[in-house]
Formats: structure tokens, C-alpha cells, sequence
């Protein structure tokens, strides 16, 4: 996945994608700061975390531009958005998280609220950077009480 990246930051040069490359180049140096700052090996999981969390922070400031009717800024934040997502895996629907959540709370039968945590265990993994972890956790809570 880092391969591609490289490669796509070398195309987005050759073909003058400036907006395009921007983005890439953000992608390449965040994961390269995360591979020096916490001595982590550059691995297809540690790409989708980065890429996972950059996507985070830009839907978070597109509900920032909309309280300020930023239009502009919507747009331009948009627009990284859908490239990022390209590097991201497919996103699972809410039907399969619904599975999935079902799955592990008949594998783990969680009783109570403490033990969400063994719950967020169990489907994270099968679930980071396909989905909202937020809306996640919201419909683990709704299901535990």
C-alpha cells in the first residue's frame, strides 16, 4: 500500500495533479512520521490508521466550515477527502457491522457496560478503517443497555 502511494505521488507529479499530489505527499509524510516517532514497521495496517485518522480529522472540520458557511473550505476539504478514500478499504455497510457486532456479542455474551471493552476488542480488528468507529461504538452501547 505504501508502494502505491509512491507510486501515485510519482504519476500525480508527471501529470501535474497538484491538488492530487498534496494529498498524497500529507498521506507519505504522516506515515513516515508515525514510522520514525513510534519506531513502527511501515505495514498496510499502520497506512489504513493514518489515512483513517486524517479522514477523521477532515470530517471534523468540514462540521467546523459548515457552522462558519464556509463553502470554499467545504469544498476544498471534500476533495481530499475522496482521495484519501481511494487508499482506504471498501466500506462495510451497516448491515455487515450489524453482523459482525451481533457475531461477537454471541461470541462474548457481555452482560453489562463494563464490558464493552472486550467488545470494541473483538470487532475493531474487523472493522478499522471501513467504518465510523464512533457509529460503532454508539450501536454497541444501544445493544448493551
Amino acid at each position: 500500500m505504501y508502494n502505491k502511494i509512491i507510486e501515485d505521488m510519482t504519476k500525480a507529479m508527471k501529470e501535474k495533479e497538484k491538488n492530487r499530489l498534496t494529498v498524497i505527499r500529507g498521506i507519505k509524510a504522516a506515515v513516515d512520521k508515525e514510522h520514525i516517532d513510534k519506531k513502527l514497521e511501515i505495514t498496510d495496517e499502520l497506512v489504513i490508521d493514518v489515512i483513517s485518522h486524517q479522514v477523521k480529522l477532515l470530517k471534523d472540520s468540514i462540521l467546523e466550515f459548515e457552522k462558519g458557511k464556509r463553502e470554499d473550505l467545504i469544498e476544498k476539504a471534500e476533495k481530499e477527502m475522496s482521495i484519501l478514500k481511494e487508499y482506504l478499504p471498501t466500506e462495510l455497510s451497516k448491515e455487515e457491522v450489524i453482523k459482525i457486532i451481533e457475531d461477537s456479542f454471541s461470541k462474548i455474551n457481555p452482560t453489562s457496560m463494563k464490558e464493552m471493552g472486550k467488545v470494541m476488542k473483538e470487532i475493531t480488528p474487523l472493522v478499522k478503517g471501513r467504518y465510523d468507529m464512533s457509529k460503532i461504538s454508539e450501536m454497541i452501547k444501544e445493544k448493551l443497555s
